[in-house]
């Protein structure tokens, strides 16, 4: 799976964002918050899937407690390789501003028994307007949930209740 939303809203030359490569699959899933300090501070949570990083932008930020109800608007697909990125875009490209990750970790499908079942769980989910995974990262850990509420970029982001 290739990513060119991306590559058409950046100019590669420009920036030290990666540049993306051949997509890669896991056995276990990867996901990273960046903190994006851009026009306007916001959060980047991004899960890998399919060997790409499916990536909602999420202004205030990460839920914290069950009772937290995040707004997250989906932006596009980002190279697995984004995972790692820390750094500066310059002035005048998409994104201009400084992003440091703020968390990573790995993550599944609830009930997933497998990669591949995660995968087509996660890829349903979008289809459907409900992902739910259970985190496993440095400060966000448990189960969470993203809900699609208007058209097909804006959801929820939630903490739940439920004990991993």
């Amino acid at each position: 799976m290739d990513t060119p939303l991306y590559r058409k809203k950046r100019d590669i030359k420009q920036t030290s964002e990666p540049r993306g490569g051949e997509p890669v699959s896991h056995r276990v899933h990867d996901f990273v918050v960046q903190k994006h300090h851009a026009s306007h501070l916001h959060y980047d949570f991004r899960l890998e899937v399919g060997g790409v990083l499916k990536s909602w932008a999420v202004p205030k930020g990460p839920p914290r407690t069950y009772t937290d109800k995040h707004l997250a608007i989906m932006v596009e697909d980002h190279p697995y390789e984004y995972r790692n990125f820390e750094g500066a875009i310059p002035k005048g490209q998409y994104g201009a501003g400084t992003v440091e990750i703020w968390d990573r970790g790995t993550y599944y499908a609830e009930d997933a028994t497998d990669s591949a079942d995660s995968d087509r769980r996660i890829l349903a989910g979008l289809r459907k307007g409900v992902i739910s995974v259970e985190l496993k990262g440095m400060k966000l850990k448990g189960k969470y949930s993203l809900v699609r509420f208007r058209g097909q970029k804006q959801w929820l982001f939630l903490k739940s209740k439920k004990k991993s």
